[in-house]
């Protein structure tokens, strides 16, 4: 098996572990949260356990995505199948935008109810809080474990995976301060829980908008970034034997990049020698930006 395939499927095997371990998780503060709501007496409760439902879904979609990406490249995908983690990317912060509109439309909704129709709620009982709390140190462990792994494997939709875990600890502390203030302060001061829910859909809305735009921007087929690019005008300008260079095209696939770029030489220096610049070049890539990239050089005549 050759090196590039062993470390695909560790990669494969690494986001596959990191995304059941979040799994798992969310199972249990799901059940736990939805029991501590109907126990406690807390609908903000009861709904911050169905937030944490919605992890489900995009652990589902991380580890489904991964299993076609680390699938090597086909007659029908010659550039392999990175783009479906791409995609498992955006079908997490579309998931993102959702959970921050429904927590965003449902807090100005009991703000209206309360302030403007005299609305009442009953206080919360303890295991609320506790439920609150639980929820909120779990969350923020599994986003900073989540994005670790996910930075280290370099992959988009695993960090976008983590990014979820922390909105669901952005949920619950807004849950902790309205069930918090209801239960110490009395039922007067119940509108704590609505308006802290409508402060983080914000934050949930500009996390999803930031794991959305690049994934759609990579799908689309847009270059790479301009510092990305400078780093390939260097490593090409680092050979005087390379007069210039012209046609390069850059894009991103999944975990990896693909550079494409005509090279031109002396016109009497030997296909044999030019195609060791070549391929020096795409060795200096390769290990800049990682070894599975797909760089190809076409080999030219200079002309004066």
């Amino acid at each position: 098996m050759s090196p590039v395939m062993t470390k695909s499927k560790s990669r494969e095997e690494i986001a596959r572990n990191v995304t059941l371990v979040g799994f798992l998780v969310n199972a249990f503060l799901t059940v736990f949260k939805i029991l501590a709501g109907i126990v406690g007496n807390s609908a903000a409760m009861i709904a911050d356990g169905v937030h944490s439902l919605s992890d489900f879904f995009t652990d589902i979609v991380v580890l489904v995505g991964i299993k076609f990406t680390e699938k090597p490249a086909d007659e029908e995908h010659n550039y392999g199948h990175g783009k479906y983690e791409t995609l498992a990317t955006v079908v997490i912060s579309i998931a993102l935008f959702a959970v921050g509109y429904k927590i965003l439309t449902t807090g100005l909704h009991n703000i209206y109810m309360i302030w403007f129709q005299g609305e009442l709620l009953e206080s919360p009982k303890v295991i609320a809080l506790v439920a609150a709390i639980a929820s909120i140190i779990s969350k923020e462990a599994l986003y900073q474990y989540t994005i670790k792994i996910g930075k280290k494997i370099n992959s988009n939709a695993v960090i976008a995976n983590g990014w979820h875990h922390r909105s669901d600890a952005f949920s619950s502390i807004g849950t902790l301060l309205g069930i918090g203030g209801a239960y110490f302060l009395g039922t007067h001061w119940a509108w704590l829980d609505p308006m802290a829910s409508v402060v983080v859909s914000v934050f949930i809305f500009k996390v999803a908008f930031e794991i959305f735009m690049p994934a759609i921007n990579e799908l689309l087929e847009s270059s790479l970034k301009d510092e990305e690019i400078a780093v390939i005008r260097t490593i090409i300008n680092q050979y005087p034997e390379i007069l210039n260079y012209h046609h390069l095209r850059t894009r991103r696939i999944g975990d990896k990049v693909a550079v494409d770029v005509h090279l031109m030489f002396e016109r009497n220096l030997s296909i044999e020698v030019a195609h060791d610049y070549a391929t020096q070049v795409e060795s200096d890539l390769k290990k800049h930006f990682g070894m599975n990239s797909i760089i190809n050089t076409h080999l030219e005549a200079h002309l004066d």
